[in-house]
């Protein structure tokens, strides 16, 4: 038996449970996983509510680091005793589980497993939002919503690295501050209210190329008003909520463009998978992008790390670790 966390209704944190479960054997394709860091991201929560459908009773998370314990029939992508991560794939919060190989990726050589837990999901995410979704290039100007966030603040370290210059939003002066250091050129504060207008202040009229989004309806429609002409709004998340809809005739009237990407569309094939990891680990490797981790917590926790992350008290990333392995 081992400790997960479960969701047997949704609704607030209070319905995340810890139970333990019988794990079993790996069936052809599977592997099980021994995990040792678990990463929490907003999505955990928006399951947990039942923004995001899914089967009830279900065990959130979707992105940890362990080690493999035993492999079913064709597996051939791990082997017993690999290092590997994973993204996408519901049911992290768990000591143990069950795992398509497929979906595993071995983690190298001077990746810790909590550093390892904590960017995956988000790194991917990352490299995809910047190198595949919408290509940033050297001197374009961006906006980055929640900028010290766990995903704010790779998007702003990789983006300044390729030149981009990066107009980050934040909602205190400290997490401003934290935002400057991951190389943000220019910190707005929501609470100024003019976020628009010192954009445009910024761009010399011009508004930026892309705009990368996780808040929702709070800062949606200032987002497309940031826009220059053929600018992609990149919408990657809803902490305050889903925006309203819109009338496809306001982005005719700067032919603009409007996405809402998912990493598991961008790394369902093997291939993919391998390309985008390996960009992100080599990133890490070469000191583009700095993982900083907020705190971590034993997987028990798992209600008050959520409700940390609702009440705005975290920046960078934060990790559960299996209660028996946490110091």
């Amino acid at each position: 038996m081992v400790k997960v966390v479960k969701v047997h209704e949704v609704g607030g944190t209070d319905k995340l449970k810890f139970e333990d479960v019988e794990v079993g054997k790996p069936g052809p394709g599977l592997a099980r996983v021994k995990q040792t860091a678990i990463g929490l991201n907003m999505i955990d929560v928006s399951f947990g509510s039942g923004q995001y459908k899914t089967e009830l009773p279900f065990t959130p998370g979707m992105e940890a680091a362990g080690v493999v314990e035993e492999v079913g029939p064709g597996v051939t992508e791990v082997r017993v005793g690999d290092r590997v991560c994973y993204a996408g794939v519901l049911g992290a919060y768990a000591e143990e589980r069950l795992i398509p190989s497929s979906k595993l990726v071995k983690i190298p050589h001077g990746v810790d497993d909590v550093t390892a837990a904590a960017i995956f999901l988000k790194g991917m995410t990352t490299q995809i939002l910047l190198r595949k979704v919408y290509k940033v290039e050297k001197g374009q100007a961006i906006l980055v919503h929640a900028a010290a966030g766990g995903m704010g603040s790779l998007l702003v370290q990789w983006a300044s690295s390729l030149g981009a210059i990066v107009i980050g939003c934040v909602s205190t002066e400290e997490k401003a501050k934290k935002a400057k250091a991951d190389g943000a050129h220019h910190v707005l504060l929501y609470s100024d209210k003019n976020l628009v207008q010192r954009v445009r202040e910024i761009t010399h009229g011009a508004g930026v190329a892309v705009a990368y989004d996780a808040v929702g309806k709070d800062t949606f429609q200032d987002s497309l008003d940031s826009l220059a002409v053929r600018g992609m709004l990149v919408t990657y998340g809803q902490s305050s909520g889903p925006p309203a809809p819109i009338a496809p005739g306001l982005l005719g009237m700067k032919a603009l463009f409007l996405t809402r990407p998912s990493v598991m569309h961008y790394t369902a094939k093997r291939e993919d998978l391998e390309e985008v990891a390996n960009d992100l680990f080599a990133n890490i490797a070469n000191g583009a992008l700095k993982v900083r981790i907020h705190a971590t917590y034993p997987l028990s926790q798992a209600a008050k790390a959520q409700d940390d992350l609702l009440a705005r008290k975290t920046t960078g990333s934060t990790v559960f670790v299996p209660d028996a392995l946490f110091k």
